[in-house]
């Protein structure tokens, strides 16, 4: 007989991975974070998404969220994801509102926007962050907290806001969406 306590253990499960499916997880997030079978997780997907899981590596790098919007993006994940750990979120919860309050926030900015970054990424960095691969580091002029290289020294770190590269926001897709709009 199938206990009650593991019959909702099992339906959180299911719910968690619903909830990061539709967020654009891949499979590997979800079989990392979820104790489901894979055969489970693959129908579950295909039941959600109405295809396959898409097949590949996950980003390994830490030099990826470093870069200038990207960095910016990620700050702002992070710290949404910080805020609700610290109000008692536990990890996954805090995960999954973080990146929906992110997806919000990208969303609010431009309607057609889509967030720089993905709900793998997302998951990547806080494992990153949990490996002591990346820190937080506050810039010296705005005083705001930036995904940074772990061991960074953190004395005289500008932001990329405060401090964008020449060509910052000067990309095809945007000069092409400017020209049609003239």
């Amino acid at each position: 007989m199938v206990s009650t306590k593991s019959l909702v253990d099992e339906m959180r499960q299911v719910q968690l991975a619903i909830d990061l499916i539709m967020l654009g997880a891949r499979l590997q997030v979800l079989e990392t974070e979820t104790d489901l079978s894979r055969a489970r997780l693959i129908r579950l997907f295909k039941e959600v998404r109405g295809k396959s899981p898409p097949k590949g590596m996950l980003p390994f790098s830490t030099d990826w969220f470093i870069t200038w919007l990207p960095n910016i993006h990620s700050s702002l994940f992070y710290a949404y994801y910080q805020r609700l750990r610290i109000q008692g979120c536990v990890r996954m919860e805090a995960f999954v509102k973080g990146y929906r309050l992110y997806a919000e926030q990208v969303a609010a900015g431009d309607e057609e926007a889509e967030p720089v970054l993905g709900l793998t990424r997302a998951w990547t960095l806080i494992r990153f962050f949990e490996n002591d691969l990346l820190q937080l580091s506050s810039c010296t002029r705005c005083r705001g907290r930036f995904v940074a290289h772990a061991h960074t020294p953190a004395h005289g770190y500008v932001c990329g806001i405060c401090q964008p590269p020449s060509r910052a926001g000067k990309t095809r897709q945007r000069r092409e969406a400017e020209a049609k709009r003239a």
